[in-house]
């Protein structure tokens, strides 16, 4: 297998998903910036043009965070699993990442993408300049949503680490640089951020 990577938080996600059950694997770094993934070459590789992808031994090519993610949980399977050992811990994983990804990650990254990161994405996606603070919003609202449900639990899903967590983590870093920091109000999730932090995987 072949890790396709480059920056920012979803190739991020699959690195630490990575580290956490202990795999190393080849890399081959696109330019993102330089808009390579948009190119003829890498999107007869990965139609979507996205960033990761895993390259597998037989040469197909996978995309998505959630999908490489959970394959390689699969394919590996001596370690803690990252989506769950039952189909209920399994259910739960799922659900708490489909709602971070719809209601966080997705707000959050394309008031980005609509604002700050305007001149990069303006000809590359569709942008909507003018929904860019409402999306930010959005994000904030969700995130304060999830801190109140959190409790005093030390990871999204209870009291293990799941692929939530690592996705939550990867964008609350991001969103922190890109002008969206966690409100420390949300004390929970404040405590959650530095648990995940002090992660040898945080440094993936």
């Amino acid at each position: 297998m072949k890790l396709i990577d480059s920056f920012g938080p979803n190739p991020r996600v699959v690195r630490m998903c990575l580290a956490e059950k202990g795999l190393t694997l080849p890399s081959e770094q696109i330019d993102l910036l330089g808009g390579e993934n948009r190119q003829s070459a890498y999107l007869a590789r990965n139609p979507g043009g996205q960033l990761p992808a895993l390259e597998l031994d037989d040469g197909t090519v996978l995309a998505e965070i959630t999908a490489i993610c959970e394959y390689l949980d699969e394919k590996k399977k001596d370690t803690p699993s990252l989506i769950g050992d039952t189909p209920e811990e399994r259910a739960r994983t799922r659900m708490w990442a489909r709602r971070i990804d719809l209601n966080i990650v997705e707000p959050a990254a394309n008031g980005f993408r609509f604002s700050e990161g305007l001149k990069l994405f303006q000809n590359r996606i569709r942008c909507i300049p003018e929904a860019a603070d409402g999306l930010k919003a959005t994000a904030r609202d969700k995130l304060a949503w999830l801190n109140g449900l959190m409790g005093a639990n030390p990871f999204v899903c209870g009291a293990k680490l799941t692929m939530a967590d690592i996705l939550l983590f990867a964008f609350v870093d991001f969103m922190k640089q890109v002008g969206q920091p966690l409100d420390p109000a949300n004390a929970n999730l404040a405590a959650w951020y530095e648990r995940m932090k002090a992660r040898p995987s945080a440094a993936a």
